[in-house]
């Protein structure tokens, strides 16, 4: 395997950044409850508000809005639940919708009977079917409670951005509540919860270069929450039992911050995303790049290789120097392909790659890219000319 390397997989996980690290051991060195009353209690206490304060003005909340979780699966699986509380008075979820194209966390439908979860399709270039949506939620039974409407904000195979304002439109229309999946978007793309949007959002820390372990749900307001998925003595006022993992939240805290700065110079990370694309088209020319024709984030290409299988590919690339991610599953031995791009209609590839980028990534990185996918290419030709 290669000494030097080029880690191009930020969407599985972010490398943890020096001031996200910086903060995680400050708070490591906190010792106390941020439950207890005393000096030592009040000043863990801080370091826990100090964060909600930095999630909150990233996606421009209000801090008493964030509920930290142990990351964004907990997220989902707390929001996506029939029960529900205005206040002190039950709430009912008739029906959860999610997108084909979502997240396991979202498809799996959280804590709904499966036969209350409906699947909205997506468009060839991975964009939910606004359409479908309509019909759906004008069906749908508001006597059996609300209509709850899950997706992801980006998806995090293709970096499709999905119509944020144009779904919320929709769900606000028909009178469900929205949930926005924002674990690729956030730091990529502007999220702001004070104009009309989701009624919450799902963050995780490690996707933005945080610690892994810890997310948060964002709420626009605190009318109504779902019934706790973790119960115990109170914390998060209520919304989420359990001692804080103080140091996690304090990383999340940090790593907020810096994707908040950070989006003023996404435009060179999608530069960088253009050029990795340029080189994967001229050395394997008939290659397809997916959700091209749709708005992506910067830092997201999701790529196949006709005739290839990704995991083949992946595997050289690695042996290369080169981490990437297949965007087709293994599971018990067995190789299929990606949800995503079956939901999209691409029935006949079995699998692609995803090369996703940040800040760090440079010019270096390119170039090992660009050497490692000159071998590949270079063996499949040969192969096609043996065959």
């Amino acid at each position: 395997m290669a000494a030097v390397r080029a880690y191009l997989d930020y969407n599985a996980s972010a490398p943890l950044l020096a001031a996200a690290r910086e903060a995680v051991v400050a708070a490591l060195d906190v010792a106390a409850n941020p439950s207890s009353v005393h000096g030592e209690g009040r000043a863990a206490r801080r370091v826990i508000e100090d964060a909600r304060r930095q999630v909150a003005a990233l996606v421009n909340a209000q801090p008493q809005h964030v509920v930290f979780t142990s990351g964004a699966t907990e997220a989902a699986t707390t929001l996506l639940v029939p029960d529900w509380q205005m206040g002190k008075a039950p709430l009912r979820m008739g029906r959860l919708y999610v997108s084909t194209a979502d997240h396991p966390c979202l498809l799996g439908g959280g804590r709904f009977p499966a036969d209350q979860v409906v699947r909205i399709g997506v468009d060839r270039d991975g964009l939910l079917d606004l359409d479908e949506l309509a019909v759906a939620l004008a069906a749908h039974d508001k006597g059996a409670g609300l209509a709850l409407v899950a997706v992801h904000a980006a998806n995090n195979e293709t970096g499709v951005v999905q119509p944020l304002e144009e779904i919320a439109s929709v769900v606000k229309a028909a009178g469900g509540v929205l949930v926005l999946d924002a674990v690729q978007a956030a730091g990529r793309i502007p999220l702001d919860m004070s104009k009309p949007c989701a009624d919450y959002l799902i963050l995780s820390a490690h996707k933005m270069g945080g610690p892994k372990g810890v997310g948060a749900i964002v709420a626009a307001a605190d009318l109504m929450m779902p019934r706790p998925l973790v119960t115990g003595g109170g914390q998060e006022k209520g919304h989420r039992g359990g001692t804080e993992n103080l140091a996690g939240i304090a990383g999340l805290g940090a790593a907020a911050a810096a994707a908040l700065e950070g989006l003023a110079s996404i435009a060179g990370v999608r530069a960088l995303r253009d050029r990795f694309e340029a080189v994967v088209l001229e050395l394997v020319p008939d290659a397809l790049i997916f959700g091209r024709a749709a708005p992506r984030l910067a830092n997201t290409s999701f790529f196949a290789i006709p005739g290839l299988k990704a995991e083949t590919a992946q595997i050289a690339f690695d042996l290369a120097g080169v981490a990437l991610s297949a965007g087709s599953a293994c599971s018990s031995g067995k190789v299929g392909a990606s949800h995503v791009l079956t939901a999209m209609g691409f029935d006949e590839i079995q699998g692609a790659l995803r090369v996703s980028i940040g800040q760090a990534t440079d010019t270096h990185d390119l170039e090992l890219f660009r050497s490692a996918l000159a071998g590949i290419a270079s063996r499949r030709s040969g192969g096609s000319r043996a065959a």
